[in-house]
């Protein structure tokens, strides 16, 4: 699909294309938001006839690469990702990285998401098995072998000190390794270091020992969480959304045990549901997959069948209960995580802080850069423990020192605006004599209505020159006073990025303060609300009684006899338990 000055701004498939053009242009009504906004600009469409629904995968993939529609959700820098290349060509085969893969009897292993992830996998294995990575050519007549042979990182082909067949041995082991089968290594290991021991070569058994403990170590710690009673082959994949970009977290489990996991950004619009998402993913990663195992297990079901094929049928599931349930919860969090910390990158850069500072000051009007940020979030569940929180942010990076939290006392029910109202009131009536500082701009956590709630305190305190926004999560739109018309900043704008780190942090730091008051409420107990009875006496009491039914069940005059007890606290006792 084309737009009006040719470029593509769409690319899809269909079995059938004229059911597929008419869902586009029926009722207004029953289109989401992305498929409006697209129509809308379409001007013009072609389209190219494939013999089977696998070609028109592949062409649809090599066709969003190349023209990178804007409609379309795709592999952030989508380009040729790289593999791990073990050359079974050479006489002695090395290990390295490769952007290519070609039918050339050499073992292909990947892909990885960037450059940095396939160098610390290539790190690790060369850590555990001695293979050379240099590029001489071997001969075995060199006069000694380089620093790696002393060190154990390399078993010396070069000086001969290592066989062809001794070498394909190490080579072999890093293979299986690579495929996640390392029962079957770390048992040939054992088997190699018990025959060198018999012939009394204890400086290779004792190498060989540190290399299966080396090997052990590993393995236990990507198997945590992960081990399944069953030796199955899956991966599983689960997302983290932001408003401009998606992170893909994907784990690897062969054999019933994790092998490896990698991450993804996802360009594309924020009105994409999860499941297209993942089903965009799915599509276009194992495209240029090597190996695609029988189960993918995703977090949310995508809208139709998309499943890879290779020599066998795969199952695309969304997993329910149990194990499986288990592992994508898993998943999941360490999606939120390495979003939330990416983000949290982003924040360090001094460049993209000021850009946003400066997008701000111009698309809200400031008098000034925005350098002192407070925003405040209300938090409750069906109108219990109502909490309110302030979090600051100077020169775009948290200042947990001034943050506050605020237990809401006067407000009965769930009224967040009535909430938001004491909030704002108890920091901002003793403005300068409790704080001793002004902040260059509020932001509220809601939409238009909240926005009049904090107006009104600011109008009733005399401080409406201080620079005032609300931050509305459905369409992450911005409303400030006076101006009806929300404002919209584009996806990708830094200075939104910005915006809702702030407001996450706030809503993260409100959350927290109403589970701990939760917490602490689900420990109290019935003699805590009586008045007049402290810690001290409550001790007496359960020593006395044994328990606090014991204490229903003894008598007021019993009760009166407990040292620092009187009849008439002992009578408010029994009424209250």
């Amino acid at each position: 699909m084309k737009n009006a000055r040719g470029a593509v701004i769409y690319v899809g498939k269909a079995a059938v294309l004229r059911n597929r053009l008419r869902s586009y242009f029926g009722s207004p009504a029953g289109l989401d938001r992305k498929t409006r906004r697209m129509v809308s600009e379409l001007a013009d469409y072609e389209y190219i006839v494939t013999d089977t629904e696998a070609e028109a995968l592949i062409l649809e993939n090599t066709l969003i690469k190349r023209h990178r529609p804007y409609f379309n959700v795709r592999l952030k820098d989508d380009k040729t990702y790289p593999y791990l290349k073990v050359d079974l060509a050479e006489e002695f085969p090395r290990v390295y990285i490769t952007r290519g893969v070609h039918q050339d009897g050499a073992r292909y292993f990947g892909p990885f998401a960037s450059a940095g992830s396939v160098r610390q996998s290539m790190d690790l294995v060369k850590k555990l098995f001695p293979y050379r990575s240099c590029t001489k050519k071997i001969t075995g007549t060199d006069p000694r072998p380089c620093l790696e042979y002393y060190i154990n990182r390399c078993v010396g082909p070069c000086a001969g000190l290592a066989s062809r067949e001794e070498y394909a041995d190490v080579v072999q082991h890093v293979i299986l390794f690579l495929e996640g089968n390392t029962e079957l290594v770390t048992g040939q290991l054992r088997g190699k270091m018990a025959e060198a021991a018999d012939q009394l070569e204890f400086e290779r058994a004792a190498a060989l020992r540190d290399q299966v403990a080396a090997i052990q170590k590993f393995e236990e710690e990507r198997t945590v969480k992960v081990d399944s009673p069953r030796m199955t082959d899956l991966d599983v994949i689960a997302l983290a959304m932001a408003a401009n970009e998606t992170w893909v977290e994907i784990f690897f489990v062969r054999r019933g045990k994790l092998i490896g996991r990698d991450h993804f950004f996802m360009d594309g619009p924020q009105d994409d549901e999860p499941g297209e998402v993942i089903a965009q993913f799915v599509q276009q990663f194992y495209a240029t997959a090597l190996e695609v195992p029988p189960t993918i297990l995703v977090q949310h079901d995508p809208p139709d069948d998309d499943a890879p094929r290779r020599n066998g049928a795969v199952r695309i599931m969304r997993p329910q209960r149990g194990e499986n349930r288990k592992l994508m919860q898993v998943v999941a969090e360490n999606a939120a995580e390495g979003l939330a910390q990416h983000r949290v990158k982003w924040l360090n850069r001094s460049d993209a802080i000021q850009g946003a500072l400066a997008e701000l000051e111009e698309e809200l009007s400031l008098p000034a850069l925005p350098r002192r940020m407070e925003c405040y979030d209300i938090s409750h569940i069906q109108g219990s423990n109502l909490v309110g929180s302030m979090v600051v942010f100077d020169s775009g990076k948290p200042l947990s020192r001034d943050y506050r939290r605020f237990k809401i006392k006067a407000v009965e029910g769930v009224d967040d605006y009535a909430s938001m109202k004491e909030m704002l009131t108890r920091r901002f009536k003793r403005l300068v004599s409790a704080w001793g500082v002004i902040p260059d701009l509020v932001i509220i956590d809601g939409g238009k209505g909240h926005l009049s709630a904090a107006q009104e305190v600011m109008l009733h305190l005399g401080l409406q020159h201080i620079p005032l926004c609300s931050l509305a999560k459905e369409n992450e739109e911005l409303f400030v006073p006076h101006t009806p018309e929300s404002i919209v900043l584009p996806r990708d704008s830094q200075a939104l990025y910005l915006m809702q780190r702030i407001r996450d942090e706030a809503h993260r730091f409100a959350i927290s303060f109403h589970r701990n008051l939760r917490s602490k409420g689900s420990l109290k107990s019935p003699i805590d609300m009586v008045t007049g009875i402290g810690p001290k006496r409550k001790r007496m009491l359960l020593r006395r009684f044994g328990s606090l039914q014991g204490i229903r069940e003894a008598s007021i005059e019993d009760i009166a006899t407990v040292p620092g007890l009187t009849r008439s606290l002992a009578v408010r006792l029994k009424q209250t338990i």
